[in-house]
């Protein structure tokens, strides 16, 4: 018998299961693009800028104007979760565990799509016809640490960078960064009152924008090559979430487990960085 589920069985204490702290699901999937797709393998075709010609002469031959075009792939990956609750188990129990079971299967699967989106967003891009050029994040898409965790500067810094690409201004932009990176901006001596005053709230959760940036709060940010956090900012649309099959969560008999509920969770998903001008790496000390 599991010993994780003895510790619900019935006594004076509690009468409900309660889920340990937790990331409930995915922060991230409703700040990047999404598309639902078929199969292992999916293909995003992209349209670079154009250049105007000037027209030399009256009745001038009309010109040919070469659309730059480009694509990249996203390669999907199946991500499971289950567990059994044993039929004895459920009559030993106050409460049925079957949702808290759901839910914490359903909470799994949103925190492992959120790790796809982090790991494609600052790693290695696939472009050509079939995907076979690798695409790094360029240096000049990352913001050195500095020695300092995510201050005023640095997301000036990431601002700039966004902005001089031409990244669409009415695009919504985000900012993920863990907990400490919001204390030490409150605790940045150059921040004006003011802007104290806004931050303060978004570590309260009081407001989530700053500087044209919607922050979302996440521990699940990976490293640099140097070993520091690496916080990111993008515009919407530079991410993207293929999906082939959204979470789902199955509550079925298990006739070969003695009728064991067994509660089974499973989605497909990929993702990658449409471009590079629209991310930003932004290094701080972890």
């Amino acid at each position: 018998m599991s010993s994780q589920i003895q510790v619900a069985f019935n006594n004076l204490y509690s009468a409900n299961i309660m889920l340990l702290v937790q990331q409930k699901g995915s922060r991230l999937k409703d700040a990047v693009r999404q598309e639902v797709v078929e199969g292992e393998i999916a293909y995003f075709d992209q349209i670079g800028a154009g250049s105007a010609i000037k027209r030399q002469s009256r009745h001038a031959d009309t010109p040919l104007t070469e659309t730059p075009h480009a694509r990249r792939q996203v390669m999907l990956e199946d991500y499971e979760y289950s567990d059994l609750i044993d039929r004895l188990d459920q009559v030993k129990t106050l409460t049925d565990p079957t949702s808290a079971y759901s839910q914490a299967a359903a909470h799994a699967l949103g925190r492992a799509m959120d790790d796809v989106i982090i790991a494609n967003a600052n790693g290695t891009a696939r472009t050509g016809k079939t995907g076979q050029t690798s695409v790094a994040l360029p240096a000049g898409q990352k913001i050195a640490v500095g020695g300092t965790g995510l201050t005023l500067a640095k997301l000036l810094a990431a601002k700039e960078v966004l902005d001089a690409a031409e990244n669409d201004p009415d695009e919504p932009r985000f900012i993920a960064c863990p907990a400490k990176d919001i204390t030490v901006l409150l605790s940045n001596t150059q921040v004006t009152s003011s802007d104290y005053n806004t931050v303060k709230a978004l570590a309260a959760g009081q407001i989530d924008t700053f500087l044209g940036f919607k922050f979302i709060r996440t521990q699940r940010l990976g490293t640099t090559s140097g070993g520091d956090r690496a916080c990111l900012a993008w515009r919407q649309s530079a991410l993207l979430l293929a999906i082939a099959q959204t979470p789902k969560v199955k509550v079925t008999e298990r006739p070969d487990k003695s009728y064991a509920t067994q509660v089974y969770c499973a989605m497909s998903v990929g993702a990658t960085r449409m471009e590079e001008e629209g991310v930003v790496e932004i290094a701080t000390v972890a």
